[in-house]
């Protein structure tokens, strides 16, 4: 990606190597609970309703997935010093830095206004408005504090464990979950919990689907309105990042068979041709939540 003409976000906050940093209150441990769900395939925590047995589902898609095993965009730094590979740090900063601008302008054209949200990289575990961030459920976007968490030791295992190397893939995952900030800021959150307060179990999973699924078209729609940013090969790393994520996928590494009624991300075709069709259209609008 060419990052060197795009100015870092102001809104990124590099809280590795401070363990037990604290960032809102409420929540408690509730995140624990919702590790099974969510399980480091990019989501947002907090705002879609809990149903009855969720918790208890640990062979769902994405448990058991890409856990941290140690290594990555790290460094050793004595105690409360960043940890954060300096080059991962840009990258993460540059392209928050370009979804702010992009979504400015976008939301500018309707004659709304684009409030950005904060990123908050972290090591471990530390303290989100939505409970306990750790460093197994992967990137999430919290909506009660309107921002981003992430440990960067995901990016290592997206690349080695689910061969998904590259900063376009490193953006995506940024972009997705600005996409789910975008949802909280137009509502969509709000009436998806709504619709899933009155859900079935399956119906609840069908429901957070399509939530994904257009975070994953917004991430396209960033793209495709930064274009200027991209090089030869970009888009194919973003592909195998959305391949990669796929309920089926996952389904079929961590427990050899695939339960579709239990997805809450989308199979890997879905997020694939999500992220298409925002790349394509660079229109929020073709981005349906259904």
């Amino acid at each position: 990606m060419r990052l060197g003409d795009e100015d870092p976000s102001g809104n990124f906050i590099d809280n590795t190597g401070r363990g037990g940093f604290g960032l809102g209150g409420g929540g408690g441990n509730m995140l624990g609970c919702l590790l099974p769900l969510v399980a480091s395939r990019f989501g947002i925590i907090g705002v879609l309703v809990l149903l009855v047995g969720y918790c208890a589902l640990n062979s769902l898609g994405g448990g058991g997935g890409l856990l941290p095993t140690g290594g990555g965009p790290t460094t050793s730094a004595p105690a409360g010093q960043s940890t954060l590979d300096p080059n991962t740090k840009d990258v993460l900063a540059r392209v928050l830095g370009s979804t702010e601008r992009r979504w400015t302008d976008l939301f500018a054209r309707s004659g709304a206004r684009y409030t950005p949200t904060k990123m908050i990289a972290y090591s471990n575990s530390g303290q989100s408005g939505c409970g306990t961030a750790q460093a197994a459920m992967g990137p999430f976007y919290c909506p009660t504090d309107q921002s981003i968490y992430l440990d960067p030791t995901f990016f290592n295992e997206l690349s080695t464990r689910f061969g998904a190397p590259g900063d376009f893939a490193m953006a995506y995952v940024v972009a997705h979950e600005v996409g789910h900030h975008v949802q909280n800021l137009e509502g969509t959150l709000d009436r998806a919990q709504q619709a899933q307060s009155g859900a079935s179990r399956t119906g609840g999973n069908q429901i957070q689907v399509g939530v994904e699924l257009q975070a994953d078209c917004y991430a396209g729609v960033w793209a495709a309105n930064d274009k200027n940013l991209l090089e030869p090969g970009d888009l194919e790393e973003g592909m195998r990042a959305a391949e990669a994520i796929g309920d089926d996928t996952l389904q079929k590494q961590t427990q050899g068979r695939v339960v579709p009624e239990s997805f809450t991300h989308g199979t890997s075709a879905q997020r694939m041709a999500a992220l298409q069709t925002g790349l394509k259209s660079g229109d929020p609008a073709a981005c349906k939540f259904n």
